[in-house]
């Protein structure tokens, strides 16, 4: 055999063997998708972005992101129609209320044994009202982690200053930031003019909460097996809440307070951290944001708002997945969703908070106002319930309180028969 012909045939052995290692190669490569519920483009676009820059580091796995294209619980409902159709994806983010469903369901996998097998992974580092509820069992004397939390929100007020001027009030916030404060300033604004009012929030289940939670009630007993509404503190945080609609200082209940706050009609508006960047880019007026007023229970109150990356239980990866989620939740990546300003980082270390502090830094507004929010004495989490049916518990709570923001009921009527009428859509746990 020749020399050119000995080399020809090296050359070709080496070709194959490239070509065979690249064949393989694809064949092992892992493509996960990946999904959440962005509110805007601006969203997408962060996601996006932190998508490539994980595939782009990432050898083996590629990446696909999909935004979800519904902002109600329907982007719930299409996720389990896709699980149990084996058309969903890998790993996607639910909020907090909605992780009892799926885990109790078997739609999303229990991540204990991965985690626990993952030296780098330390559930402390997280905020410890979420990851109380992601290790719940659904069985007993099971571990359990049910994923890990994306973000956190926390409730502020968000405040036209212009109006405050105009009624010659002191802007929200201070040691005397109390319900009687709160409900002077939101009168003297009402009395600006009849297309004004003093305050305004949406009708979903933590603002009305906000005030059963600072008159000292709540929504669930202890351990989050029965209603924990019929005391007294339900009726005077309803009443208050009620006397504001009833004396025409609050928008409408059922009417959407935002457009009218940012067209400049609203004193005081109840809402979480995801408004900001809307805020930023539609009021025309001066504005900031205070921590909620202290009600009778004499303790900083608001509500921990957070939601999780889980698993699919059906996944064909679920190692990578598990990699995938740790990478989500990795303080770099959560450095880039809080740059957009609508959201706080999971994470409950110093560095996470300084770096959420040090978002929209041109804009003036108040980021400590959140932090005090997601730390106040009186922090309720966002619950899912293991043993309980929360749709159909959230949508009872809800009709009744409508009734009474409307006329239709009393506070206390409401407080007498509201968890009769609910006891069934609990279970007594394990």
């Amino acid at each position: 055999m020749t020399k050119r012909m000995l080399i020809s045939l090296g050359l070709l052995v080496i070709l194959t063997l490239s070509l065979t290692a690249t064949f393989v190669s694809a064949q092992e490569d892992v493509t996960l998708r990946w999904r959440t519920r962005p509110d805007n483009q601006a969203e997408i676009d962060v996601y996006s972005a932190a998508s490539e820059s994980i595939d782009a580091a990432w050898d083996g796995v590629t990446l696909v992101y999909e935004p979800g294209g519904s902002e109600s619980a329907s982007y719930q409902d299409v996720l389990v129609t896709e699980i149990e159709a084996g058309t969903a994806p890998d790993v996607f983010w639910i909020p907090g209320t909605d992780v009892a469903r799926f885990a109790k369901a078997g739609l999303i996998l229990n991540l204990n044994d991965l985690s626990s097998a993952d030296p780098e992974f330390s559930a402390s580092d997280f905020y410890a009202g979420p990851m109380g509820f992601l290790t719940t069992p659904v069985e007993e004397g099971m571990a359990a982690l049910w994923g890990l939390p994306r973000d956190v929100s926390a409730f502020a007020i968000y405040y036209n200053a212009d109006l405050f001027d105009e009624a010659g009030m002191d802007y929200p916030g201070g040691d005397d930031w109390t319900w009687e404060r709160f409900v002077a300033s939101a009168e003297a604004i009402n009395e600006l003019g009849a297309d004004i009012y003093g305050f305004g929030m949406n009708a979903w289940w933590a603002n009305w909460g906000y005030f059963v939670n600072a008159a000292g009630s709540g929504f669930f007993n202890e351990d989050f097996t029965a209603c924990g509404l019929n005391n007294a503190g339900t009726v005077t945080g309803l009443e208050t809440a009620a006397s504001l609609f009833d004396s025409g200082a609050a928008v409408p209940w059922g009417t959407d307070s935002e457009p009218p706050f940012l067209a400049g009609s609203v004193g005081m508006f109840l809402n979480g951290r995801w408004a900001t960047p809307g805020t930023i880019a539609n009021a025309d007026f001066n504005w900031n944001v205070a921590p909620l007023p202290i009600g009778p229970s004499g303790e900083a109150t608001n509500w921990l708002f957070w939601g999780a990356y889980v698993v699919n239980a059906n996944t064909a990866h679920p190692e990578e997945a598990w990699d995938l989620v740790t990478r989500l939740t990795s303080a770099e990546i959560q450095g880039q969703i809080a740059s957009l300003g609508a959201n706080i980082p999971s994470r409950a270390t110093q560095e996470a908070i300084d770096l959420f502090l040090g978002t929209l830094p041109d804009s003036g507004v108040n980021n400590q106002a959140f932090i005090d929010g997601t730390t106040a004495a009186d922090v309720r989490t966002e619950a899912p319930l293991f043993f309980g049916d929360w749709p159909a518990v959230d949508q009872a709570y809800g009709t009744g309180v409508t009734a009474v923001f409307n006329g239709e009921m009393t506070a206390q009527e409401f407080a007498d028969t509201i968890c009769d009428t609910v006891a069934p859509l609990f279970s007594a746990g394990m």
